[in-house]
């Protein structure tokens, strides 16, 4: 049975202490209808990407590393299991973003779906709200980058198509992990590898770029780095990226609670491993740091990705390029009539 346990939400100034076992978190889904914007602007230095659109907030995935479970805190919400079974449906976003691309002040620039949630949790099979504004980008040949650990995408991949004549695409997957123990243990409800190494090959087959992300590498428990470059490169991916685990805010001990749980024999030499590759601590918030490790540990394991991808031959040349501009075209009342 699956309990409600959140850490402490900072931005709160009570808190509930349940008397006995607390309620089984159950999936809540509410819609959100008055969201002004959907288009954000990244301004890290750490990320390879300006702008993102989220047409959900939380994600069904469980995943217990993510680093974006402090945004539900702002919602009142817990990071723990409410960002995991309190699912934000922004219903507006289709409506949101084609009015935003045909503001003067866009132009063109790359939008990656998604950064704060999974762009596929399984709502968006109802929904439909990821494809509807993959849509619109086609149509306004905007460039569109997608990060995700789901094989529903493969629903998509007409859509997915036209972006590549059209415009441009890169889909990369993100798989940290081999075997089912360790994915299980920190992804719970997310699609297994496998799942989404077939998803990889069936969009590669379509014509469709993609690459893997090996991320986020944990220290201690990722192990298989040179297992998942063959095995993308065997599903078609040529690019690929690592990023270091992070666990700001409250994260950290929803991690650690976790990790103790479902990995008890492992738990303390993994979280030894992360403070050995933070400097002593379990997250560095600075730009510049956030995504990638200190030491030995970190150096050794960014070498062997370095060989491996060399070996492989992925990422030889940049053909997704961010930010370019040369595709976009926003349709005319004419070309509207005649499509």
């Amino acid at each position: 049975m699956h309990y409600v346990e959140n850490p402490p939400n900072p931005w709160l100034t009570h808190s509930v202490e349940w008397l006995g076992e607390p309620p089984e978190a159950k999936l809540e889904v509410f819609e959100e209808t008055e969201t002004r914007g959907i288009i954000a602007h990244n301004d890290s230095p750490d990320v390879g990407f300006d702008f993102t659109v989220n047409c959900y907030r939380g994600c069904i995935h469980g995943c217990t590393y993510c680093f974006s479970r402090p945004t539900h805190e702002y919602l009142g919400y817990g990071a723990g299991t409410d960002f995991d079974r309190k699912i934000v449906v922004k219903v507006k976003a289709p409506e949101l973003l084609r009015k935003e691309l045909m503001k003067p002040s866009w132009r063109g620039d790359e939008i990656v779906f998604s950064f704060t949630s999974d762009p596929y949790v399984p709502l968006e099979s109802h929904y439909k709200l990821t494809r509807q504004c993959l849509e619109i980008c086609a149509e306004f040949r905007n460039p569109v980058g997608v990060i995700t650990k789901s094989a529903l995408i493969r629903r998509d991949i007409d859509v997915l198509q036209e972006l590549t004549r059209e415009a441009s695409l890169g889909v990369f997957f993100t798989i940290p992990f081999t075997d089912r123990e360790s994915a299980r243990a920190v992804e719970p409800f997310a699609p297994l590898p496998d799942a989404r190494f077939h998803a990889m090959a069936d969009l590669a087959a379509a014509g469709i770029k993609v690459g893997i992300g090996i991320a986020p590498v944990i220290p201690g428990l990722s192990s298989d780095i040179p297992v998942l470059l063959k095995r993308a490169k065997e599903a078609g991916a040529t690019h690929a990226f690592i990023n270091m685990l992070r666990l700001p805010g409250s994260v950290a001990p929803y991690f650690e609670e976790r990790l103790r749980e479902k990995l008890p024999t492992k738990a303390e030499r993994i979280l030894n491993r992360i403070r050995e590759a933070r400097g002593g601590k379990m997250n560095s918030s600075m730009f510049g740091e956030r995504m990638r490790g200190k030491g030995q540990y970190w150096e050794a394991t960014e070498h062997l990705f370095r060989i491996h991808c060399e070996r492989l031959g992925f990422n030889k040349k940049r053909e997704h390029v961010s930010g370019s501009r040369s595709t976009f075209r926003r349709p005319s009342a004419q070309g509207n009539l005649f499509s």
